[in-house]
């Protein structure tokens, strides 16, 4: 099949990630694969820089841009739209929600026989703007009317789209995203790295895997930390992350006396995270807007127990009581009190990291991802092509 992926930019981030192994899964079977993408500016990093496929097209569009901006957009449409009408693709698949809305549009109009998206996380959500989610709402029902399947990498997402009245859920499909779990489940504690980073050999670490930027949790996660210090003072915070607020974040922490128990990593090679991840007892997930929390997968990989807020796909893989505790969103009081139950208890910290481990290990494989959505391209080609 010749098949294009379509995404707004290729930051080091979950989304990208999970397109980057899709697309690795298609150029190993042979597919004749081309990515478009936009700029990718900013502290987050370049995922491409990282991470390479051998074999794989880039095409660069500076019109495709993750702000609104209805002139770039529309030249970006037009754009997709001549390009996929020269090159003639099988499958156009788009990924984030701008490149989902435009791209989705362009392959249809091209002509295009096979158009699928992938909901990675909401454009539309409780903490976004009462206009902008009317907005974001009726522009994926415009795009859904272009798309031949919808796919979600948690159940959370399908419904939140059904219940918003953006398609049908027959529509609808989950294929859960797919990680390196080989690199997760192998990693091992490093004392090098251990001693690099200044965290003292029996010292507990919490770590945390997230773009500095708002809504990742750090809001919550740094009064939580204050707290733990009180009964824990030797607790690491390990951050493995950039972007934009690192500054504020920084300024808070000295503000709020408890820099000295944080470690920022900074970003980290995405071949290098299981290791990073390695180093930590806990893993907080504190994101108040997620798709499937690949953090809380990869921590579960490495059979290291996991607190999140329970929203979004994160209690599908965060089973309170069994693999760490889903809590109450925004809930300061009970990441407190969960965090310091699983640091005093090391035998539930094992025995919730080894049924983590259990469960995400065979379910989250980046091969079984690009198995399935392999299937599902093919499955809707062959009945293009029967009509």
């Amino acid at each position: 099949m010749k098949i294009c992926h379509v995404i707004t930019r290729m930051i080091v981030g979950g989304a990208q990630e999970n397109t980057l192994l899709t697309i690795r899964s298609h150029v190993e079977k042979r597919h004749d694969v081309t990515l478009v993408t936009g700029p990718s500016p900013g502290r987050e990093g370049e995922l491409l820089r990282k991470m390479s496929v051998p074999g794989l097209r880039v095409v660069v569009f500076p019109e495709l841009v993750r702000e609104l901006s209805p002139w770039k957009d529309l030249k970006a449409g037009l754009k997709l739209r001549s390009f996929f009408k020269k090159e003639g693709f099988d499958v156009v698949h788009t990924h984030s929600s701008k490149a989902g809305i435009i791209g989705r549009w362009s392959a249809h109009s091209a002509g295009v026989p096979v158009v699928v998206h992938t909901v990675h996380g909401q454009a539309f959500h409780a903490h976004e703007k009462p206009w902008k989610n009317w907005l974001y709402i009726r522009l994926e029902r415009f795009a859904a009317r272009y798309s031949c399947r919808i796919f979600a990498v948690a159940q959370a997402m399908i419904d939140q789209c059904v219940a918003a009245g953006v398609a049908p859920r027959e529509k609808y499909k989950v294929i859960y995203s797919g990680m390196d779990m080989a690199a997760f489940s192998a990693a091992k504690r490093d004392p090098e790295l251990r001693e690099q980073l200044k965290i003292p050999t029996d010292a507990k670490v919490i770590v945390s895997i997230a773009r500095l930027f708002p809504l990742k949790g750090y809001e919550f996660a740094f009064p939580a930390l204050k707290e733990v210090l009180k009964t824990d003072p030797e607790t690491v915070y390990l951050i493995i992350g950039d972007g934009p607020e690192y500054d504020r974040y920084r300024a808070r922490l000295e503000r709020d006396d408890i820099a000295g128990s944080v470690r920022f990593a900074g970003l980290v090679s995405p071949d290098r995270v299981p290791e990073y991840l390695a180093q930590g007892d806990l893993l907080w997930h504190l994101s108040l807007r997620e798709g499937l929390p690949r953090a809380a997968v990869q921590a579960l990989a490495e059979g290291i127990p996991v607190i999140g807020f329970a929203l979004d796909g994160t209690p599908e893989v965060v089973l309170s009581g069994e693999t760490g505790y889903a809590v109450t969103p925004e809930s300061i009081s009970e990441v407190v009190a969960r965090t310091r139950e699983l640091l005093e208890d090391p035998e539930k910290r094992k025995r919730f990291g080894a049924a983590g481990k259990a469960l995400v290990l065979e379910r989250f494989d980046h091969r079984l991802m690009g198995d399935l959505l392999e299937r599902e391209y093919a499955e809707l080609l062959r009945g293009k092509n029967t009509r």
